[in-house]
């Protein structure tokens, strides 16, 4: 058999090897905390799951579904985003429903870059990013994200030819996997290079509900002229704990929206009108379930940061996401110390080199378990740690 290139520009190789080594740890026979994942462990609310239960049951509910989606949902989508952003959509030609955000994300490619395009792509990022561009063979263009900066990107530093050249550009706040948050102003500056440049702006906003200590994340499209430019990307993943369901949106240009439109009418179908209905009543619906989550991953969030921090190992306290972007405390280059605390303590994180050349030095905590599993990772971490000085 003879394979397409592209595949061997996929960044599949270190989340592979994770996958191998919590397989070897659960053999041995030892306990494995998994905080690698960034998948929600909460359920939705009861009444979004009686949505989805009682209109499953309804004989047209198993036709074909536009790609366009529903009315119904694209105007929740709108009314969502007045309310939560006061940001005005026309919801037949400014909201697109997608499968879940990576859906949108890994095919807004298609519709800009040929073959050898050039994209500014976050680095430290989500790997879809990197590999929706290496799925058309565009050309990435890291943009880094350091802590110096508050990991975001540093405009006035990129090389003007690279801007010139660029097509797409992806952002994320709060992001994954830094856990950093943007401001409006973050925002405005981001306009006014898109604009100079003529580049697409690509926000993806999967993590506006996950916010603490009165932090409340601004939408780029909050910014002025930001709809000249570009799309917001969000997901009811994180928002509502609907991962499985695979629903998402994209707001804002409408050009941009046709054009995705377009790409995504000639690969499938919309998504289940079940779902389209349930996602309507969750946008409309109370916000009970997003002020739990926050609740609840922020009591997460201080076991472990304020556990790790008697430990002896420091890191930000962040403000948005379910993340914690946390340096590597021994020294070690972030693989070998993520496979170290996997066989040692029986912890698993995910080393910040999997999400781009930038992350080494760091890795990623998702805060995907109870608080009594946190609990217990913290007090394995100041063993296995403590073990570690122990040695030298």
């Amino acid at each position: 058999m003879k394979f397409a290139q592209r595949l061997s520009n996929l960044q599949a190789s270190i989340f592979s090897q994770l996958a191998e080594l919590k397989m070897d740890v659960e053999r041995s026979g030892h306990s494995l905390i998994n905080l690698s994942i960034g998948s929600p462990d909460l359920a939705p609310s009861a009444e979004v799951r009686k949505v989805i239960s009682e209109h499953s049951l309804h004989d047209h509910a198993y036709s074909y579904t536009l790609t366009r989606g529903s009315s119904e949902f694209r105007e929740a989508c709108a009314k969502w985003y007045k309310i939560r952003f006061d940001v005005d959509l026309d919801p037949d030609t400014e909201v697109l429903p997608v499968m879940g955000s990576q859906d949108g994300l890994s095919h807004i490619f298609w519709a800009f870059i040929d073959h050898g395009d050039a994209a500014l792509i976050p680095d430290p990022g989500y790997p879809i990013y990197s590999d929706g561009l290496a799925l058309v063979q565009g050309r990435k263009i890291p943009l880094p994200l350091k802590e110096d900066n508050c990991f975001l990107p540093d405009f006035s530093s990129i090389n003007p030819e690279d801007a010139a050249q660029a097509k797409l550009m992806i952002l994320n706040y709060p992001n994954n996997p830094t856990a950093a948050v943007a401001s409006k102003s973050f925002f405005e500056e981001t306009v006014e290079f898109a604009a100079k440049h003529g580049i697409v702006v690509c926000h993806d906003a999967a993590y506006t509900e996950l916010a603490y200590d009165g932090y409340v994340p601004a939408s780029f499209l909050q910014a002025e002229g930001a709809r000249e430019v570009g799309v917001e990307f969000h997901s009811l993943s994180k928002t509502f704990n609907l991962a499985g369901i695979r629903l998402g949106f994209v707001v804002g240009n409408a050009n941009v929206i046709k054009a995705l439109e377009t790409i995504k009418s000639n690969i499938d179908y919309g998504t289940f009108s079940p779902i389209l209905k349930a996602g309507a009543a969750a946008l409309l619906g109370s916000r009970n379930t997003i002020l739990g989550n926050q609740e609840t991953y922020k009591k997460r969030r201080d076991i472990w940061v304020d556990g790790c921090a008697a430990a002896g190992w420091h890191m930000l306290r962040p403000k948005g996401s379910m993340f914690v972007w946390a340096p590597v405390p021994t020294g070690q280059d972030s693989v070998s110390f993520v496979f170290e605390l996997a066989r040692e303590a029986g912890v698993l994180v995910v080393p910040g080199i999997a999400f781009g050349e930038y992350g080494e030095g760091y890795v990623r905590v998702g805060l995907v378990q109870n608080e009594e599993a946190l609990e217990e990772a913290v007090y394995r971490v100041r063993n296995f740690l403590c073990q570690k000085r122990t040695i030298k």
